[in-house]
């Protein structure tokens, strides 16, 4: 979907403190992954090697001991080296906390700058690379009014809070430091509006994403990023050069993980389909499995004469993502009101995602009235149907 900034807000004020919580997703062997939990860096993880001790790179070690699930060069223990799966984790850029998946030479099981495993509190049991131990996060972006408006309506206010910045915006303070503290997850959606990738990838551009990088560490708990999303439809932010992307991405990453930002959990978000409709290119963007924790997908019911289930929304695309064996983000979704039931598209959302669509690990709902009425009170029977999605177990892990 293209999108513009002005047509999204940044809201949402409240203070509390979230902790990282030390539950981890269990990948094992080629199945999809199964909720597992591990204490202080303890657990076994799939895959061979055994090591002592947790968290490979950046030399800071977590507590506990257990088999390690690969270990990189050298790299003793849950979260090796480059492209390793750390003990019970999902295979990752290495985003920090108790035997989050290592990639790239970052830091494992209470690595730098974020927190280890054992804690609690914050959005539901989660582990450091925010994937919940069952069920699937909720989030919305709120461009119908303010969250204290949405939550009263809804009931609660939704574990991830989706914001659009600019690529010059500081989003390491703000809304995201409030959301942190609140318990909320942000999910920063950077947008690089008029930036020539080629200058981010030689350099030109490395002030700002070390800023971005700085404040990032400083926020100390995990949170999604999401960069230059759809980035392979008619956003092209690359100018549709996949290529050009990759290395744009890869480079802002590497600037972050030298940074210490070990707390970035990385979202890589396409659309749904390509510019020409198919997914033939959509994984020409894919940055590597060291650099992205979660893969991703934008996707919406357009409705009127192209009505399309929730299910058939992501039918071609989640097989594409399942092959990387990761948790999945639906960064941005929702349904047109016209040309089918908008509430009953809804009310399928569950039992959707438990019986095809398991990787799917967290929903963002689009909540805004622009190309059509997405928002989630278009209808009253809408809003009933998704106050009782939205207060279901599966959605409050």
């Amino acid at each position: 979907m293209t999108t513009t900034r002005s047509n999204k807000s940044e809201l949402g004020f409240f203070g509390a403190a979230l902790a990282v919580l030390g539950l981890v997703w269990g990948c094992s062997g080629g199945g999809d992954p199964g909720a597992g939990a591990v204490g202080a860096g303890a657990g076994a993880g799939a895959g061979a090697g055994a090591g002592a001790g947790a968290g490979a790179g950046g030399g800071s070690a977590g507590a506990g001991a257990g088999p390690g699930g690969g270990g990189g060069s050298g790299s003793p223990g849950a979260g090796g080296g480059s492209g390793s799966a750390g003990a019970g984790a999902v295979a990752g850029s290495g985003s920090a906390g108790a035997g989050a998946g290592g990639g790239s030479g970052s830091a494992g099981a209470g690595g730098s700058g974020s927190a280890g495993g054992g804690g609690g509190g914050g959005a539901g049991q989660v582990s450091a690379l925010l994937v919940p131990v069952q069920g699937a996060l909720l989030g919305q972006y709120y461009g119908d009014g303010s969250m204290a408006e949405s939550a009263a309506r809804l009931g609660r206010t939704l574990a991830v809070h989706l914001v659009y910045y600019a690529w010059t915006d500081n989003w390491t303070t703000g809304t995201t430091k409030a959301d942190l503290d609140a318990g909320r997850i942000p999910l920063v959606n950077w947008e690089p509006d008029g930036i020539d990738f080629a200058k981010i990838v030689n350099g030109s551009l490395d002030a700002t994403i070390k800023a971005r990088a700085s404040g990032a560490k400083a926020l100390g708990k995990p949170f999604f990023l999401d960069f230059a999303a759809e980035m392979n439809g008619d956003e092209a932010w690359s100018g549709n050069d996949a290529k050009l992307y990759v290395a744009a991405y890869r480079h802002i990453h590497d600037l972050f993980v030298a940074a210490g930002a070990s707390n970035v959990v990385w979202a890589w978000c396409p659309n749904v389909t390509d510019t020409n409709g198919s997914n033939d290119t959509t994984l020409d963007y894919y940055p590597g499995d060291d650099y992205v924790d979660w893969t991703g997908v934008d996707g919406y019911n357009w409705g009127n004469g192209d009505w399309q289930s929730f299910k058939a929304v992501f039918a071609d695309i989640y097989p594409i993502l399942a092959t990387k064996k990761k948790p999945v983000l639906i960064g941005e979704m929702a349904s047109s009101e016209t040309g089918g039931d908008k509430a009953q598209w809804i009310s399928s959302m569950i039992s959707t995602l438990k019986s095809d669509y398991p990787l799917i690990k967290g929903v963002v709902w689009f909540d805004i009235d622009k190309e059509r009425d997405w928002r989630i009170r278009s209808s009253a029977n809408t809003l009933e149907a998704f106050k009782v999605m939205a207060s279901d177990p599966y959605f409050n892990p």
